[in-house]
């Protein structure tokens, strides 16, 4: 508690050499103005009268008592610090990460690399407060990801990462730290934080990197990615880079020359170690602070707990000594006044007395209490950020649309990208654009909506195939439906002439066997009548009697003839029944078959579609090759001079 004692307005401790002039004049006063003294004769002025101080030694002793409580009580003395978040701006970093090839080098395995990806990662986390970006460089820098604080987005993006993609070979952090200036300060920061992801720089760019120290005043950390012995750079097919004399390169790390960088750029330098204490380290920040630093952060940060209220109710009752009227009505105000003093004050009165709208607003803004926030904040930009944070995207569209200048177009396009309004926030984009080309942030977010427009009519085509397909197949059951019932029509239409045609001849031979019966009746008759003929006449009756059963014989060929036909048209109309009958197990073999080649096709869209969710390489790629290409009108790379 001592350690910690002070006076938070330590001037008012020269009021005690008023006080002891008062006690001195006081001490010097005699009753000089009294009556009795111009009635009693002075030699008896010391016997009747006792006027001077050195009767009464103690009198003055309460007024020295009041005045330095009075004194100590002005002058603030306190002990306890108060449990209260420090107010600040809000923070933003940017990642900065080392995509040369010299990061294929195996001295940490498995690869440098891949250790940076998984390094950047645990930073992510160490940063879940404010803004972040990333940018990765070789021959020259590009945006990955613009400032956000969905860090959710960089994680993504960071397996993407490889030298392979660079558009242009070498290391060269010049531009990358230009990139990250620009970045911070299209975003209104004059200060931030730069975390630094490299295995090394060469000597030539040094002398541009103190040149971007004298001019910017962001914090540069750096994490050393390597050893000091260094290893070969592994390349893809296994083999070993060489230089340009066919030696084996062997890139090593310089922790010296990094760490007197980050010196100078208020910044710590820490080599990558197996546990996460270089990541606590750089997150941190806990570099020696100065004497005035302190002093600085102590008086802009820390608020104390005042305890000289508490001395005012000491000096209360020396007080009422000379205020004898009226001291019982006091001793309750003095009660009163103890009871109503408590140590927790109330927040929200305190605010209102001490603090205005815009000052509480920004303390909740800096709570994460957005809606707080909005309905307490008077300036509109201020406002409106807070209605986007807190997810009002239609109230802050409403905000934004009211301002006017480059950051308020910009942010609505960010809240009409929200919305899934794409095109007007595209458009919004390209208003920025029109005003600052060089705008990363623009570039990076109407590249990613861009992106979010393809996707959704992606998907709204596979829907509108999908219902297609479906009002397809319906179409074809229902023919099929049709097709099913014309055919049994048809076999039922066809079984019908048949059966007539099958008694007609059943019909024919009935009739036929009733005339062979009535020609043998007569053949009998003749033959009793005629029984005394010769044999002549028998033998004529007898060839009458073949006549008929010779035309019967001749008939009956007919008949086994026109039985026979028939038949073979039953046959005939059974085989077409039978090929109808299969006709629909056809087409329905046939539409299952369709319906498995679509769906498999289907099946290939959505693994494609996937492929370009998971895996944004390519988009990358494209992406900064295009960059490139519009840079390299403008101007060339300055410091690259080795492809590692």
């Amino acid at each position: 508690m001592l350690d910690n004692f002070h006076f938070l307005r330590p001037l008012w401790l020269l009021a005690f050499f008023a006080l002891l002039y008062v006690i001195w004049q006081l001490k010097k006063l005699k009753v000089a103005n009294s009556a009795w003294q111009r009635v009693v004769p002075k030699h008896l002025n010391k016997v009747l009268l006792s006027t001077n101080g050195e009767a009464k030694p103690l009198a003055l002793l309460p007024i020295v008592v009041l005045g330095s409580l009075l004194i100590v009580a002005m002058a603030g003395p306190t002990w306890k610090k108060l449990p209260q978040p420090v107010y600040q701006t809000d923070k933003a970093s940017v990642i900065v990460m080392d995509m040369s090839f010299s990061m294929l080098a195996t001295d940490t395995k498995p690869n440098r690399l891949t250790r940076a990806r998984f390094k950047a990662l645990d930073l992510l986390e160490k940063l879940s407060d404010g803004d972040v970006a990333l940018i990765a460089y070789a021959g020259d820098a590009f945006v990955i990801s613009p400032l956000t604080e969905d860090i959710n987005n960089i994680r993504l993006l960071l397996p993407s990462l490889t030298p392979q993609i660079m558009p242009e070979l070498g290391s060269n952090p010049y531009p990358a730290l230009i990139l990250a200036n620009d970045m911070l300060a299209n975003a209104g920061y004059n200060k931030g934080d730069i975390y630094w992801l490299t295995d090394g720089i060469d000597g030539d760019d040094l002398q541009d990197i103190n040149e971007f120290s004298r001019d910017n005043e962001h914090s540069i950390n750096i994490l050393g990615i390597g050893t000091e012995q260094g290893a070969p750079i592994t390349l893809e097919n296994g083999e070993l880079m060489r230089d340009r004399g066919g030696n084996i390169v062997i890139p090593k790390l310089n922790a010296r020359l990094l760490a007197g960088i980050s010196e100078r750029n208020d910044g710590i330098f820490q080599s990558i170690r197996n546990d996460d204490e270089d990541i606590s380290r750089l997150a941190n920040n806990d570099r020696v602070l100065t004497a005035a630093e302190k002093q600085e952060q102590q008086m802009q940060g820390d608020q104390w707990q005042e305890f000289g209220p508490y001395l005012l109710l000491i000096a209360l009752p020396v007080l009422l000594l000379y205020c004898r009227k009226g001291v019982l009505l006091a001793v309750p105000l003095v009660l009163t006044t103890s009871l109503c003093i408590s140590e927790p004050v109330q927040a929200s009165i305190w605010d209102d007395l001490w603090k205005r709208s815009d000052q509480q607003a920004q303390d909740k803004f800096s709570e994460k209490d957005f809606s707080g926030a909005a309905e307490q904040f008077q300036q509109p930009n201020w406002k409106a950020s807070a209605l986007y944070k807190a997810g009002e995207y239609e109230q802050a569209l409403e905000a934004f649309n009211a301002l006017e200048g480059t950051d308020a177009v910009y942010n609505r396009g960010n809240t009409l990208a929200q919305l899934q309004r794409f095109e007007d926030a595209i458009t919004a984009y390209d208003e920025v654009l029109a005003q600052q080309p060089e705008h990363q942030d623009a570039l990076a977010n109407k590249a990613l909506v861009e992106q979010l427009m393809q996707q959704q009519e992606q998907q709204n085509q596979d829907q509108n195939q999908d219902q297609n397909q479906q009002n397809q197949d319906q179409q074809n059951q229902d023919q099929q439906n049709q097709n099913q019932q014309n055919s049994e029509q048809q076999n039922q239409d066809q079984s019908n002439p048949d059966q007539q045609n099958q008694d007609q001849q059943n019909q024919d031979q009935q009739n036929q066997d009733q005339q062979d019966q009535q020609s043998q009746d007569q053949q009998d008759q003749n033959q009793q009548d005629q029984d005394q003929q010769q044999q002549n006449q028998d033998q004529q009756n007898q060839d009458q009697q073949n006549s008929p059963n010779q035309q019967q014989s001749e008939e009956d060929p007919d008949s086994e003839q026109r039985e026979q036909e028939a038949q073979g048209a039953n046959q005939t109309e059974q085989d077409q029944q039978q090929d109808k009958s299969e006709e629909p197990g056809q087409a329905k073999e046939s539409q299952a078959q369709l319906t498995e080649q679509e769906l498999e096709q289907q099946q290939k869209h959505q693994q494609i579609l996937k492929k370009v969710t998971d895996d944004p390489n390519l988009l990358l790629r494209n992406k900064m090759r295009l960059e490139y290409r519009k840079r390299r009108q403008n101007r060339s790379s300055i410091g690259v001079t080795e492809k590692w």
